[in-house]
């Protein structure tokens, strides 16, 4: 018997931008496991997304790994046809794939760095769904969630790019969702707080003078006993695609542990 065909997710497509670790990782394996064919987009760590698509396939799901830079928007179409004639119409978009910024002053800030980091946040899931959202149209559901972080919210100092971006991202999927809920397509947020990931780390390596070497070094002191896992990001995100959320859209939900009080 074959699970995935009667999973909730069975005959859907998903596209996971910066799919190969991290968040991205793991909600390329959540959605498989619900039954979605999986396109695993990378930028450069081809091995990575090799990886999360060995891993779905021998659990017996469909998957392919799919090079393109979200900044990149020639690379888009290509890497979009090639999924449909693999896997089929994509009916889930993940925009996960992202960048940091350098962690300086506005003063110190250079306008490349705000563009390029802009450009991968913004304007690149803009063009990707530009691109990705008709073809929704013609399906019975479709679903685009932004990955953004408290970050947006908290709009800490020396981030201006970073939270410049992630507030960009955000007023996109309010905008999308108003735009498209007509049409069957959900658009919903998730934003979260530190995650125990390659880029929490280094986050917490950056900021903690040595107190810290990884973001899980920081278990004991973080709400419930841990500092928030990849695979607890991916099962909101599969939540929010699932036939349980099928009246949630133009929501933004902050997987924090409750740990940054919301900007008013």
């Amino acid at each position: 018997m074959d699970l995935h065909a009667t999973a909730p997710l069975a005959g859907r497509v998903a596209l996971v931008t910066g799919g190969g670790r991290g968040i991205g990782r793991a909600t390329s394996l959540a959605l498989a496991d619900a039954g979605a064919a999986v396109a695993v987009n990378y930028r450069r760590d081809e091995a990575a997304a090799g990886e999360v698509v060995e891993a779905i396939v021998s659990g017996g799901g469909r998957a392919i790994a799919v090079q393109a830079s979200i900044d990149d928007e020639a690379a888009h179409a290509p890497m979009v046809e090639r999924i449909v004639a693999e896997l089929g119409p994509i009916s889930i978009l993940v925009h996960n794939g992202g960048i940091a910024s350098r962690g300086l002053p506005v003063s110190e800030t250079t306008t490349e760095e705000l563009l390029r980091v802009l450009a991968v946040h913004a304007v690149g899931p803009h063009a990707l769904c530009r691109l990705v959202v008709p073809g929704m149209r013609e399906l019975e559901r479709g679903d685009v969630v932004m990955i953004s972080s408290v970050a947006a919210h908290m709009l800490a100092a020396n981030g201006a790019p970073y939270n410049m971006g992630k507030l960009a991202l955000e007023a996109l999927a309010h905008t999308l969702a108003k735009e498209e809920a007509a049409h069957g397509i959900h658009v919903n947020i998730v934003a979260p707080g530190l995650v125990a990931s390659e880029m929490g780390d280094r986050l917490v390596k950056a900021t903690t003078g040595g107190r810290a070497e990884t973001a899980a070094d920081l278990d004991a002191e973080s709400p419930f006993g841990h500092v928030c896992r990849p695979s607890e990001i991916a099962d909101v995100v599969r939540f929010l695609v699932s036939p349980q959320a099928g009246y949630l859209t133009g929501q933004r939900i902050a997987v924090d542990g409750g740990a940054h009080p919301h900007r008013a």
